[in-house]
């Protein structure tokens, strides 16, 4: 008897585990329910509900396959040992197939499951899943980590012409057990329900994940590179989600790009490229957390940068967080990160760059808080695009390179619209006030949107001189 073990990779399809374990012989899934482990990873609300309503179309699908889903629970992934290697005892399991998951916690995790069933002559089979190339399999010439994307990207497309990744052919239904699947959770303890509007942007099941993908080839992605940094166009594939949960895999969304570009991954259309670039960006920020686990333990990735006098400001951070900062895109984008779970990947880097420079708020403040609310939220990708845009991590931007909140607004805003859409108290201001309402005072229509809390020339100046002041930096200025 095989079992397979799901945790981010929630579907049938392209699924490597899943069609490793029925290849082998009759098989059984489990999913663990976590709400300790959960929380200590600061996972979101509509996240673990994401997790529980696609678990449930899983199980839809796994009963097409007569696969029945068992659920367990192990609070913390301490337990995790116990509890598989007694269910393996129970329904006299042979092998344990898994999909490899990156991170120090979920390494540690699988090698202590490992010990447990080896120690009762079950193997643990892991399979490449959550990324195209395996980490360690992309190096520089000297067998080390990439830290730079450009250069991890050039070999990446290097081993696309030579090795493309194939997609997992779906298993056919082998025939029924004598086992019922057990039922599944509507909630778990710990993480509230989101709302129904919530809900409703984001609806379950490789069916929903596959139709995003269809439409988004078809009608969005040419202009991909175009129209992605203007937050209130439908520029983007609205897919992060689903990846995240492994509702759809990067093999599959490959697959779709290189059809909607004739085969070619690296020339024909610029918006294909483009975002084939960005789920290279994705592969790579998987590939650092197993490279480098420092950043998955709250670590800067350029230690010098653990110098940095990050201010405590608790009513800044908490103006910021409720988007009530005074700078209409910062406040406009964070109010749609509390209603949708999601945030524009412009955005995510203008409201990053704001907290951390403008404000010189530890960057760890932010990338908490992102994580308790997106329902896409990704350790590698999260941590990535925090440090890269507060300057501590790798590939990241330079210390001097600080987004101006109110030059990105008329740029990928130009017209107001996206801010309009979140902040309705500015909706009788026109395309030029809109962006800076500061700079008419206190007129009809804005005497409720506060005043900027913080200067932004003068704060610009103060990270400068905080960044500056780091003995790294101050060498490297004096040569």
């Amino acid at each position: 008897m095989q079992l397979i073990w799901f945790r981010t990779d929630l579907r049938v399809q392209d699924n490597s585990a899943l069609a490793a374990a029925m290849t082998t012989g009759p098989t059984v899934a489990l999913y663990l329910i976590s709400p300790g482990q959960w929380l200590a990873h600061d996972d979101a609300p509509s996240k673990v509900d994401f997790w529980l309503r696609n678990l449930k179309e899983l199980a839809i699908e796994l009963g097409k396959l007569n696969v029945p889903l068992l659920v367990r629970h192990a609070d913390d992934w301490s337990a995790a040992p116990k509890v598989i290697s007694e269910l393996c005892q129970q329904l006299q399991i042979g092998q344990v197939q898994v999909n490899e998951e990156y991170g120090v916690h979920e390494s540690r995790r699988d090698e202590a499951v490992a010990d447990a069933l080896d120690a009762q002559g079950i193997s643990l089979r892991r399979h490449l899943d959550q990324v195209l190339f395996k980490p360690g399999s992309v190096l520089t010439q000297s067998g080390t980590y990439f830290q730079v994307y450009s250069q991890f990207r050039k070999v990446c497309y290097q081993r696309l012409h030579t090795a493309l990744p194939v997609r997992i052919v779906t298993p056919k239904a082998q025939e029924k057990l004598a086992i019922s699947s057990d039922s599944l959770p509507d909630q778990v303890s710990g993480f509230a329900p989101p709302t129904d509007t919530l809900r409703q942007l984001w609806p379950a099941g490789e069916a929903e994940a596959q139709r995003r993908m269809d439409d988004f080839a078809a009608e969005h992605i040419e202009c991909y590179q175009g129209a992605r940094d203007f937050p209130a166009k439908p520029g983007t594939s609205q897919l992060s989600a689903y990846l995240a949960a492994g509702v759809i895999s990067p093999r599959q969304c490959l697959h779709a790009a290189l059809a909607a570009n004739q085969g070619e991954f690296d020339s024909g259309n610029v918006g294909v490229v483009t975002w084939i670039n960005e789920l290279l960006w994705r592969e790579f920020y998987k590939h650092i957390l197993v490279g480098y686990p420092r950043v998955s333990m709250h670590r800067a990735f350029r230690a010098e940068t653990e110098a940095v006098a990050w201010r405590d400001a608790p009513l800044e951070l908490k103006a910021w967080q409720e988007g009530r900062t005074g700078l209409p895109i910062i406040d406009a984008a964070m109010r749609q990160l509390l209603a949708t779970g999601w945030m524009h990947n412009r955005l995510r880097m203008v409201v990053a760059m704001f907290l951390t420079k403008n404000l010189l708020i530890d960057w760890r403040e932010g990338e908490r808080f992102f994580m308790r609310h997106l329902i896409d939220g990704d350790l590698a990708a999260n941590n990535g695009g925090w440090q890269w845009s507060s300057s501590t991590g790798t590939d990241s931007a330079p210390y001097f390179r600080i987004f101006n909140p109110l030059s990105q607004s008329q740029k990928f805003d130009p017209d107001g619209r996206f801010i309009r859409q979140w902040l309705p108290e500015l909706v009788g201001l026109n395309k030029t006030n809109i962006h800076n309402p500061a700079a008419i005072g206190g007129l009809f229509g804005v005497a409720d949107y506060p005043a900027p809390i913080v200067d932004l020339s003068k704060s610009r100046a103060r990270a400068l001189a905080a960044f500056k002041s780091l003995p790294h930096f101050a060498a490297k200025e004096a040569l």
